[in-house]
C-alpha cells in the first residue's frame, strides 16, 4: 500500500480517536459534575417502586458496598444519557464530510429526533410503565410474603427497561435509515404491517415485565411510531439512486 492510499485512512483514525477522547471527557465532566448528588439521582429513580411498596416495607442492600456503588453506577449510566446530544454531535462530525450537502440536510433531523425519541422513551418507561408494573408487582404478591427489593437488582431491572423504551422509540429513525439506504421501502412496509404488528406484541411480552399493562404500554407507542416512520420515510429517496456527479462532497 502506497503512502498516499494510507493517508487519507491514518488521517481518519486519528480523528476517530480525537472524537472518542471528546465523548470520554464529556462523560466524565458530567459525571464530575452529578457524583455529589447520586444518592439523590438514585431517590427519584427508586421513587415509582418505594411509593408503592407497603407500610413499614423498604429497599435493602444485600451487598455491603452496594449502598456506596450503587448509586455511583446510576449515575454513571445517567451521565451516558446526559452526554447523548454531544456524542451524536461528535458521530455528525465524523460523518459528515462524507455526505453530499443534501444528505447532510437529511442526516441531521434524524440525528436530532433520534436524541429527543429517546428522551421520550425513557420518560415514558419511568413516568407510565413504572407505577403501573410496580402496582401489579406488590399488589400481586401473597399477603404473607414482605417485599424488600434489593437496591442492586432494581437498578439492574430499570436500566434494562429504560434502554427497552429508549431504543423502542427510535423505531421512526430505523425505519426512515432503512429505506434511504434501499433495505425496503414504505410501500413494503405497509404492506406487511399486519405481520409486524403481531411481531411487535410478540417481541413486548419478551422484553417487558410479564404483566400486560407493560406488554401494551410498549407495543401501542411502536405501532404508532412505526406509522410515523413510514410516513416520514417517503420524503427520503434510496441513497442509491444518487448520481455522485450531481452532488458535491461536503468538506
Amino acid at each position: 500500500m502506497t503512502d498516499d492510499a494510507t493517508q487519507p485512512l491514518i488521517g481518519h483514525l486519528v480523528e476517530l480517536r480525537t472524537r472518542l477522547l471528546r465523548c470520554i471527557i464529556c462523560i466524565l465532566l458530567v459525571l464530575a459534575g452529578l457524583l455529589y448528588f447520586s444518592n439523590d439521582i438514585y431517590h427519584i429513580v427508586a421513587n415509582p417502586l418505594i411509593s408503592q411498596l407497603p407500610k413499614g416495607s423498604s429497599m435493602i442492600a444485600t451487598d455491603i458496598a452496594a449502598p456506596f456503588f450503587t448509586p455511583i453506577k446510576l449515575t454513571a449510566v445517567v451521565a451516558i444519557f446526559i452526554s447523548i446530544p454531544y456524542l451524536l454531535y461528535q458521530v455528525w462530525g465524523f460523518i459528515a464530510p462524507a455526505l453530499y450537502q443534501h444528505e447532510k440536510r437529511l442526516i441531521m433531523p434524524l440525528i436530532i429526533s433520534s436524541t429527543v425519541l429517546f428522551y421520550i422513551g425513557i420518560a415514558f418507561a419511568y413516568f407510565a410503565v413504572f407505577p403501573l408494573a410496580f402496582y401489579f408487582f406488590i399488589h400481586t404478591a401473597p399477603v404473607d410474603v414482605a417485599i424488600n427489593t434489593d437496591i442492586t437488582k432494581y437498578l439492574d431491572f430499570v436500566m434494562t427497561l429504560f434502554i427497552v423504551f429508549g431504543f423502542a422509540f427510535e423505531v421512526p429513525v430505523a425505519i426512515i435509515l432503512l429505506c434511504w439506504t434501499g433495505v425496503t421501502t414504505p410501500k413494503n412496509l405497509r404492506k406487511k404491517r399486519p405481520y409486524i404488528i403481531v411481531g411487535v406484541f410478540a417481541v413486548a411480552m419478551f422484553v417487558t415485565p410479564p404483566d400486560v399493562f407493560s406488554q401494551i404500554l410498549l407495543a401501542v407507542p411502536i405501532c404508532l411510531l412505526f406509522e410515523i416512520g413510514t410516513f416520514f420515510a417517503r420524503f427520503y429517496q434510496p441513497r442509491k439512486k444518487i448520481q455522485p456527479e450531481d452532488e458535491s462532497v461536503g468538506n
